[in-house]
C-alpha cells in the first residue's frame, strides 16, 4: 500500500513584515528541515552580468544567494517558496548551506499562523553610504530589531570571519 504523502507544514500568503511570507500551517518542532532554496545557479561572473547596472544594484529585493566560493542561487529564475521566507532579528529559522545547496529548518518551536523567518545578515561593500544602508532597513517588528537585514560585525576586538553562506547584499 503507498504511503500517504504528509503536506507540507506551511502556506505562502500576505506578511506584515514584507509583501509575501511564509507560514506555519501546524506546530513546526525544531530542527525540522522545511524547505530547500531552490534557482537558478550561477556563476560571480554571471551575476554580476545579470544585475550590474545600478537599478539591480540598489535593489535589495534581488533573490541571490551565496552558496560557496563562486556560486550563487538565483531564486527568480526557477524558484520556489523558499524565496518567501521573510528576514527577522529574532528568526524562527537558519539557512544552511550544504554542498552548494541551501535548507531551511526550523530552530525553534513553530506554532501555526507564525510567520517563518531567517537572519539573511546581507553583505555589502564596506562602509555603505548611510543612503545605501537604508536599502536594507528592516521591518520585522522584533523586539530587539537591529533595524537592518545587513550583518552586523563583532566588536573589533572580538572580530572573527564572516560566515561562508549568506546573500550578495540582496535578498536571499
Amino acid at each position: 500500500m503507498p504511503r500517504r504523502r504528509r503536506s507540507r507544514p506551511f502556506a505562502v500568503r500576505r506578511s506584515k513584515i514584507h509583501g509575501r511570507g511564509v507560514f506555519a500551517t501546524r506546530r513546526i518542532r525544531p530542527g525540522q528541515w522545511l524547505i530547500a532554496y531552490e534557482g537558478e545557479v550561477l556563476t560571480e561572473e554571471q551575476v554580476d552580468a545579470r544585475y550590474d547596472d545600478e537599478d539591480s544594484a540598489n535593489d535589495p529585493h534581488t533573490l541571490l544567494f551565496h552558496v560557496g566560493r563562486d556560486r550563487y542561487i538565483d531564486a527568480s529564475i526557477g524558484g520556489n517558496d523558499a524565496r518567501f521566507v521573510n528576514h527577522s532579528c529574532d528568526p524562527n529559522c537558519e539557512s544552511e548551506v550544504e554542498d552548494g545547496e541551501v535548507f531551511i529548518r526550523a530552530i525553534r518551536n513553530i506554532q501555526p499562523g507564525e510567520e517563518l523567518t531567517y537572519d539573511y545578515a546581507l553583505e555589502i561593500e564596506a562602509e555603505p553610504s548611510k543612503k545605501r544602508r537604508a536599502l536594507f532597513a528592516c521591518r520585522c517588528g522584533a523586539e530587539r530589531c537591529r533595524g537592518t537585514m545587513l550583518d552586523q560585525p563583532p566588536p573589533k576586538a572580538t572580530r572573527r570571519p564572516g560566515p561562508a553562506s549568506g546573500s550578495r547584499a540582496r535578498r536571499p
